[in-house]
């Protein structure tokens, strides 16, 4: 047998009996890296690693995830009865691990890629009564050399009884690929049905999919891109429909430009029959420009560690100095579609704002009109004005006072705003210059 070939095999019985115990590790630093950085990314989530069993060929151990203040300890409050403590997210995780992880083979999805390890991971839900709910699916994962991990959430349809109703899922996959290196995340899922009934109300939803790609950048704030598509959801009590959507899409992305921000988002919503109205399609399309960066990620962080505050303004001055750096850099917020569609019309809506750069350190509340120019069109058709007047005879004011003219069958406004001074139709309106 040749040199060359036994010094192969050597190395290949090296990298296959030798490498699990070092790059075990190395999987566990990964894991907990990955994690971690999405906990700072989020704000207001703290991860903790419990239990790491770590062996030679294979690993055992446990992540807990908890919400610690912000906007999602807020709304997990409010749905959790007083006394209790917040749910608790509790991953499991099994890890064969090596350059070659022969272990996984007799485990489910083994494979021999070259890697870290795989990894499948279970989820359970600790409530702050003590109990534990079990969540359905898997989380399968990879991890790579270069300490990127792949995970794959699959789970098969089922139902099972909670709060005294039933909650059905259909199948199901949403795939994560992170990085501990560069943070970058990319998502995809396909949640084909979801649902909830108990005696006197039900929820359901339709196919939800979407995808999209997230990059940390320097001042504390996420960019990328995101498409989201329902199809269709539905509410009822006692058996009688209370409203719900046909379908909906978002599809938006925010990018970095140096030291300014900026985002596109187009939206699209059709509802159910509104009693009086019928059928309504909503559809936008808001956009933001030229916002500076650090001004942004100053003011998400701070609002972020608001998150229980119930009077935002009560906190006014922590972030004064902010948004005065944000407007005095210059920003411009448009909304060049907000369509409603109504079997009578569509009202039509196009609104821009655009603030002009200025000096920061001298930039005062006093001149923000000055240096804002805007524009706002709308067009209501004159069926659905007509209806408003006839229900409450007191709107006629708008009609009267020359807001909104007749132009064959739809009401318009034209309004500008330039130097202070606001036209609506043509004609002044005075704008008070009061400070804050």
């Amino acid at each position: 047998m040749k040199k060359s070939l036994v010094a192969v095999l050597v190395v290949l019985a090296l990298i296959i009996i030798v490498s699990p115990g070092i790059l075990g590790r190395m999987a566990e630093k990964s894991v907990d890296e990955n994690l971690n950085r999405a906990a700072e990314q989020q704000g207001d989530i703290v991860v903790s690693s419990d239990n790491f069993d770590r062996g030679w060929f294979s690993s055992e151990g446990q992540h807990r995830i908890e919400v610690k203040g912000g906007n999602l300890g807020l709304m997990l409050t409010e749905v959790t009865p007083a006394g209790d403590s917040l749910p608790v997210l509790v991953i499991d995780t099994h890890i064969d691990h090596g350059l070659i992880p022969l272990s996984s083979l007799s485990g489910e999805n083994g494979s021999l890629a070259p890697g870290l390890g795989r990894a499948i991971s279970t989820l359970s839900v600790e409530l702050g009564d003590g109990k534990t709910i079990e969540i359905p699916g898997k989380i399968y994962s990879n991890l790579g050399l270069a300490g990127t991990l792949e995970s794959s959430y699959q789970v098969d349809a089922g139902s099972n009884a909670v709060d005294g109703g039933t909650i059905a899922w259909g199948k199901s996959t949403i795939d994560v690929t992170t990085s501990a290196t560069s943070g970058d995340i990319e998502f995809a899922g396909d949640i084909s049905s979801l649902s909830f009934s108990d005696r006197s109300e039900s929820l359901e939803l339709g196919a939800l999919t979407f995808s999209g790609s997230q990059e940390p950048t320097e001042y504390g704030f996420s960019v990328g891109d995101m498409t989201m598509k329902l199809d269709g959801m539905s509410v009822a009590t006692n058996g009688v429909a209370a409203g719900g959507i046909k379908s909906m899409s978002v599809d938006g992305y925010t990018r970095l430009d140096g030291d300014r921000v900026g985002g596109r988002t187009t939206f699209a919503m059709e509802s159910q029959t509104v009693p009086m109205f019928g059928e309504v399609l909503v559809s936008g399309d808001f956009s933001l420009n030229g916002a500076d960066a650090q001004a942004i990620g100053n003011l998400t962080r701070k609002l972020n560690a608001m998150g229980g505050t119930q009077d935002p303004m009560q906190n006014f001055p922590e972030i004064e100095e902010d948004l005065k750096r944000l407007l005095a850099s210059g920003v411009e917020l448009r909304f060049d579609q907000l369509d409603v569609a109504l079997p009578m019309g569509t009202v039509e809506t196009q609104l821009n704002l655009a603030v002009a750069e200025d000096d920061a350190g001298t930039f005062e509340w006093t001149s923000l009109l000055l240096s804002t120019a805007g524009a706002a069109n709308i067009s209501v058709p004159a069926e659905l004005v007509d209806m408003a007047l006839a229900m409450n005879p007191q709107a006629g004011a708008v009609v009267g006072m020359g807001f909104l003219i007749k132009n064959g069958d739809v009401y318009e406004l034209d309004a500008k705003l330039e130097k202070g001074l606001l036209t609506v139709n043509g004609a002044p309106i005075p704008i008070p210059l009061g400070g804050f």
